[in-house]
């Protein structure tokens, strides 16, 4: 097995060699507010098969180096993380060897460090051990009080958490109540609501389309709701005809 030089350095030797300028200038384009100075450029499928080949060694002291690093401006001490290196150690935290209880405590040791939809999302869906045993409930747990933070990307975590994990019988009314109260102004706490939304549609149309036709909502929730679930393939004709009934207008 390829032995990796797990300090700092290595690793981002390794991920400067699979930067692509082009890539770098697109996905910038992609990701509002990240500092194009301090991204690599690095396509995620990469990045995640290198997080793999992280945790077959020694991940933690990689980890550990990273956290000594700052993230953003308001930060203090140490050196800025690339954009590249944030999504690297979410994705190390998601996939590497280690119990549930410390896959949550560093779960929640990187929340922090969240600032764009990007990492978000990506880490949600990484965090395959959501799905099934013990850290089912601990996910839940950890992100059911979530929904009411003051912080944009704690609420978004849950909000893409919930949509990408817990849309089923046993939480459906709960994703709907949650989604119904949020009330951040963050731009990406409301798509996240309305994707939620979209999602649970799908699986659950009568009980969330009731949730609408109560116009629990905010405007661009309800109505970006309303645009995600008419935009699917999986909804017939009808169905998005009668729903387009329910769009607000100033």
């Amino acid at each position: 097995m390829e032995q990796l030089d797990l300090t700092r350095e290595g690793i981002l030797q390794e991920l400067r060699a699979m930067a692509e300028e082009n890539y770098k200038d697109f996905n910038c384009k992609l990701i509002p507010g990240v500092d194009k100075e301090r991204t690599l450029g690095v396509r995620v499928p990469d990045m995640r098969k290198l997080a793999k080949k992280i945790g077959r060694q020694d991940w933690t002291g990689y980890l550990s180096e990273l956290d000594c690093c700052k993230r953003d401006p308001a930060g203090v001490g140490g050196t800025e993380l690339y954009y590249e290196e944030v999504l690297l150690q979410g994705l190390v935290i998601a996939s590497a060897a280690m119990d549930a209880a410390e896959r949550i405590s560093r779960i929640e040791g990187f929340l922090p460090r969240i600032d764009n939809w990007a990492v978000c999302d990506t880490f949600c869906s990484s965090l395959k051990f959501a799905d099934k045993g013990e850290g089912r409930q601990l996910v839940w747990d950890l992100i059911e009080p979530m929904t009411q933070d003051s912080r944009e990307y704690y609420i978004r975590f849950a909000l893409v958490m919930m949509l990408g994990h817990y849309v089923d019988e046993e939480h459906i009314e709960q994703l709907l109540d949650y989604a119904g109260k949020v009330r951040h102004e963050g731009y990406y706490v409301k798509m996240a609501a309305a994707w939620l939304l979209s999602v649970c549609y799908v699986k659950f149309p009568q009980q969330t389309e009731a949730l609408l036709v109560d116009g629990l909502l905010d405007d661009v929730t309800h109505n970006k709701t309303i645009q995600k679930i008419r935009e699917s393939y999986r909804i017939s004709k009808e169905d998005k005809a009668r729903l387009n009934l329910l769009k607000r207008t100033k």
